[in-house]
């Protein structure tokens, strides 16, 4: 489903999603995880939100607790979220990969809202989640909680190699700006 190139240790992983809207035209989203402050319900050593979001498919993060196994992105400010892509393998980790996803939207841990729940059968590479809101179709929130709810094989510990949080791209008109032609014009649509 994705590219990937390999060097002498580590997997570099090009982006499923941004990759995919490219070739096919769609409208541009960001990755936006790095704008987050990411903690998990538990995690063996080396095996923790480090790995989670190192770029590589070498690595993961391991959970080391009872079910449910919780990825929790906390954003500074509320933010529009289009799409979640979780890279598991079956092969690689068989009883540790995911069989039952559910992920969470809200302001704070005390009212998430369930905006989607995936069942997944032997996944191999990257799942893409969209989400979107009953109310107006977009999600806005300050968390984002991924849960893993069982296993295959009914395994205890779960093993996800990546994730990536996705956000469309905001264009001059998406903010109520007027789209100018001009190269003067254009200069003074932008604050300082």
């Amino acid at each position: 489903m994705s590219a990937t190139s390999v060097s002498s240790k580590k997997v570099i992983l090009l982006d499923p999603v941004l990759s995919n809207s490219l070739s096919l035209g769609k409208g541009s989203v960001q990755e936006i995880g790095h704008h987050a402050v990411w903690s998990l319900s538990s995690c063996k050593p080396g095996y923790g939100v480090d790995q989670l979001r190192d770029q590589t498919l070498e690595t993961y993060w391991q959970s080391d607790g009872p079910q449910p196994h919780l990825v929790n992105v906390q954003f500074r400010r509320k933010t529009t979220i289009s799409e979640v892509a979780i890279y598991a393998d079956f092969k690689l980790d068989e009883s540790y990969t995911p069989s039952k996803l559910s992920v969470r939207a809200g302001n704070h841990f005390h009212d998430l809202h369930e905006m989607e729940q995936r069942t997944l059968s032997e996944p191999c590479g990257w799942v893409r989640i969209p989400l979107k809101s009953s109310r107006d179709g977009v999600v806005k929130a300050f968390m984002l909680q991924i849960a893993v709810l069982a296993n295959h094989q009914n395994g205890r510990d779960t093993h996800i190699r990546q994730i990536r949080v996705y956000s469309p791209t905001a264009k001059p008109s998406d903010q109520g700006l007027n789209a100018f032609s001009t190269v003067d014009m254009r200069m003074l649509t932008v604050l300082r």
